[in-house]
């Protein structure tokens, strides 16, 4: 059993990660889900909400990093629910 978690948790860091260099290839699918956050420099945000969630899915796809990387998405995720909530 912990084999197939530390398998789910590989392929979900890289789906991660995945999704945030997505971010900098098509980044305007990004602005609509970003402008609610962070409603100046809108493109800015998307680049640097890219850049978290690449390196806070890498972190979980490594077994030795995942505990800190999990943190950091709990981090981040207070962080952007924190900014579309001060924006309304």
């Amino acid at each position: 059993m912990p084999e197939q978690n530390s398998r789910a948790a590989k392929v979900a860091g890289l789906v991660l990660a995945g999704t945030g260099l997505s971010h900098f290839v098509v980044p305007q699918v990004y602005e609509g889900f970003t402008k609610p956050a962070f409603p100046t420099n809108t493109r800015t945000h998307v680049y640097i909400d890219g850049g978290i969630e690449t390196a806070v899915g890498l972190g979980i796809a490594a077994r030795r990093t995942r505990k800190f990387a999990l943190l950091g998405l709990v981090a981040y995720l207070l962080y952007l629910g924190g900014n579309v909530v001060r924006q309304k």
